[in-house]
């Protein structure tokens, strides 16, 4: 008689293969991490990134096209969740890296005030596909990882120190500790501390508390510092705005009150309304043609950039600079574009706030899963996610940047061919709230010392071609102009 064999059931002998297939997906052991410190990295990285749920909808919503349309506030938060969730799940999976994406800020930008006011909005995100398209084949061909290889290894830490002093500054913009001088245009001094040349009330006091916490928790060596410390002044904020009635205007974009209800349904109505080469013919092939190279150039550099930053951070790179696996990295980097624009939500790229994730421990792509599941759970859950200010993310930017600025060590400062374009790079970075500018700035001057002192041919063609089209994107204006 032949015996049917019963299924094993699940054992401890089960879990432990599980758990060894999990370690070498994802090399959590040659990476010196484990599940533990991914899920907390994956955590931090959504809370200092959740705000993009929000404030991406709002710059996109608040314009109007060609036409007049607006698109609904509520269609754009279901496509940045989603676009966001898609992205960050895809890097997980398939970069097996600590990156999380979403809406690009400066691609939004870009869109709002340079091409919707020439096209209809479905020829606005068939642009933002076609921008995906080109970094793909970018990526395919080779060259993107040519050209980021081929950029000098000073540059490389120089970029790494200017994110450090970028992601600083974002955090303490975002949570009102700097502001702008409301007569800039008359003084000499163009920002100042809080609101009035001192910090004064409770969200400032929020921030502080956040920051010092954090501070403290880190330096006794706290697993989940960064987290705990979101989570603390999360806590504390919603407390505040109850007891104290502050105006909410003096939050910002995130209120920190209880909603009222924990469950919003999702909105689908932008996916697949893109219209790919409409924009050609309704703002004209020059000036579409430019705005394409725009994209393209920014969400090149800005993603590189922060890759390098975030992996190098990470511990990631090897002596030379150089992210083994990167390729895969790049390629849903690029996909990112096209789902972002497919989906009606702008162009997804690699955010800076991933660094808040890698200072809680991320090493591998688990993170990125944990944040990605997040952003999936945004799209139902919305209210929650609108809890959080930034008054309590903030303080870990603010922190990461000055964990950061430790690269600057590998910058060789008294050698001016290196000096002077590892300074441009890493101070442009934040004076411009650019990626792409501070890098653009540093190349340029690289080559042009190179060739004043008759080293022309040290450059190499990729960094002399990379100089030549950033020398074209900074005279982009002008060049619009004479067309």
């Amino acid at each position: 008689m032949t015996q049917v064999q019963e299924p094993l059931a699940a054992g401890p002998d089960t879990e432990v293969r599980a758990a060894g297939r999990l370690e070498r997906y994802f090399l959590l052991a040659e990476r010196g991490s484990t599940v533990g410190r991914e899920v907390r990295g994956g955590l931090t990285t959504f809370f200092a990134m959740a705000y993009i749920v929000l404030l991406n909808p709002i710059i996109i919503g608040s314009a109007a096209d060609v036409t007049g349309a607006h698109l609904s506030i509520g269609e754009l938060t279901t496509a940045t969740a989603f676009a966001a969730a898609v992205t960050t799940l895809l890097m997980g999976f398939v970069g097996n890296a600590p990156l999380a994406l979403a809406a690009g800020l400066g691609t939004s930008g870009v869109v709002v005030s340079q091409i919707a006011p020439h096209m209809t909005w479905p020829q606005a995100m068939g642009l933002m596909v076609l921008e995906g398209i080109v970094i793909i084949l970018l990526v395919v061909t080779g060259l993107r990882e040519t050209i980021m290889n081929a950029i000098p290894l000073p540059l490389k830490h120089a970029i790494s120190v200017g994110i450090g002093a970028f992601v600083a500054l974002i955090g303490l913009v975002d949570s009102g500790v700097i502001t702008r001088q409301p007569d800039a245009a008359h003084t000499t001094v163009p920002v100042q501390l809080g609101a009035g040349g001192h910090l004064e009330g409770w969200p400032a006091f929020v921030f502080c508390f956040g920051l010092l916490l954090m501070i403290a928790l880190m330096a006794r060596r706290i697993p989940g510092a960064i987290l705990i410390g979101i989570v603390a002044s999360t806590v504390l904020a919603v407390a505040v705005e109850k007891i104290a009635k502050i105006p909410d205007a003096s939050w910002g974009l995130v209120i920190p009150k209880a909603p009222t209800s924990f469950f919003s349904a999702p909105k689908f109505g932008l996916f697949g309304r893109v219209d790919l080469f409409g924009g050609f013919a309704r703002a004209g092939a020059a000036t579409a043609t430019i705005a394409l190279f725009t994209l393209v150039l920014s969400g090149f550099f800005d993603a590189m950039g922060t890759i390098m930053g975030v992996t190098s951070e990470a511990g990631l790179t090897d002596e030379q600079g150089r992210l083994p696996g990167i390729s895969r990295i790049l390629l849903v980097d690029g996909v990112g574009a096209v789902v972002g624009g497919g989906s009606g939500a702008s162009a997804n790229t690699v955010f800076v706030e991933s660094t808040a994730g890698v200072g809680e421990g991320a090493r591998t792509g688990i993170a990125s899963i944990v944040t990605g599941l997040l952003f999936a759970a945004a799209l139902l859950f919305t209210p929650i996610a609108a809890i959080v200010p930034a008054e309590a993310t903030t303080p870990a930017l603010v922190l990461i940047g000055a964990l950061m600025m430790a690269q600057i060590r590998h910058v060789d400062f008294t050698n001016f061919e290196i000096a002077v374009p590892a300074f441009l790079t890493i101070v442009l970075m934040p004076f411009t709230y650019s990626i792409t500018d501070g890098v653009g700035a540093g190349l340029i001057a690289y080559t042009v010392i190179k060739v004043a002192n008759g080293k022309w041919r040290e450059p190499g063609w990729f960094v002399w071609g990379v100089t030549v089209i950033f020398a074209i994107f900074f005279g982009i204006s002008g060049i619009q102009h004479t067309l």
